[in-house]
């Protein structure tokens, strides 16, 4: 028996809100600002990857082109079997939409995503990161903001970009302030850096949940670590091949790791960029990876056990994931 992949409830827990769009709506934004629509074959670095990014954000010229891509992102989410969404918001990014206010930023992306969750039905929340390469004086104000809204949509507090050369150690304040306020500490590690990266995310800044976090298989006593401790990794497959962590979907060490007990969670990162939406990164993982139905579906359920949707979503989807498995 194959069961429907689209039938299996999940959460997506890396999805950078921007990079969720489609491409028709890249097209449509760029049109609009009559820009062309910018494209690419392959990048050559992350530092290629990140300048990528900057030319999708410089279309975004008005909060209903924000509104439009939330709208997407939750029918996306719905036609993937997705019943929790935590995508990565940066307000900063935005806020300039709003006369420079982050917080305005902020309230109208998460107003968004409400109006979005009651049409749906897809219960979608915000992960708040900060750049790695940017100042700890920023990471700080961005861990305040968002633990203001600990109760209010906001429930992890991440750090993202370049590993190379930014190490998280230096942000530690920012991360006690987040964790005194409830929120799950989510930051990127272990994808551009080896088990060094993941080490200090989980000694220093005592992450729940590492996005990406692969490269841990390269050292087996912290592998080992990582399981025994339950830390989850948001893996996002697609996005390790295309920014060349590992050299094809073959060799991506997902099924290594879950050999290895640690908990992984699969996600899309930045469809727009990357191609595959969530749904198609289970296909992958069962048909290239080998995952069986009971990996995809462990992989499901910890998309939700280690997320921060409500107890009553999780509840729900725990029992429609055993469901499933029992076709």
């Amino acid at each position: 028996m194959t069961r429907d992949l689209a039938l299996l409830p999940k959460g997506h827990l890396h999805l950078h809100f921007e990079a969720s769009m489609r491409p028709a709506t890249l097209r449509d934004i760029a049109a609009e600002a009559d820009e062309p629509v910018p494209s690419w074959a392959d990048f050559a670095d992350f530092s290629d990857f990140e300048a990528a990014y900057g030319d999708v954000l410089h279309l975004i010229r008005r909060p209903d082109q924000l509104e439009r891509i939330m709208a997407e992102l939750a029918d996306d989410a719905k036609a993937d079997g997705v019943v929790y969404v935590e995508t990565t918001l940066a307000p900063v990014l935005h806020a300039h939409l709003f006369g420079g206010d982050t917080q305005a930023s902020l309230d109208f992306l998460l107003a968004a995503a409400a109006k979005e969750e009651a049409r749906t039905g897809v219960v979608i929340r915000a992960m708040i990161a900060s750049a790695r390469t940017g100042a700890v004086e920023q990471a700080v104000a961005d861990a305040r903001l968002a633990a203001a809204y600990a109760d209010r949509g906001v429930v992890s507090f991440g750090l993202h970009a370049d590993e190379r050369g930014f190490p998280a150690a230096p942000f530690a304040e920012a991360f006690d302030i987040a964790r005194a306020a409830g929120l799950l500490i989510t930051p990127h590690a272990g994808e551009l850096v080896g088990p060094e990266s993941v080490r200090e995310a989980v000694e220093v800044l005592h992450a729940d949940r590492i996005l990406h976090g692969v490269r841990v298989i390269e050292d087996a006593e912290l592998t080992a670590e990582v399981a025994r401790l339950g830390v989850c990794l948001d893996v996002c497959p697609s996005s390790n091949v295309v920014l060349h962590v590992v050299p094809d979907l073959e060799h991506h060490p997902l099924p290594a790791l879950l050999a290895a007990g640690v908990t992984c969670s699969i996600n899309a990162d930045d469809p727009v960029q990357f191609g595959p939406n969530v749904l198609e990164e289970y296909e992958l993982s069962r048909e290239r990876l080998g995952l069986t139905d009971e990996q995809l579906a462990g992989c499901a359920r910890a998309s939700l056990s280690a997320s921060g949707a409500p107890d009553d979503v999780k509840a729900r989807g725990l029992v429609g994931i055993d469901a499933w498995l029992a076709g």
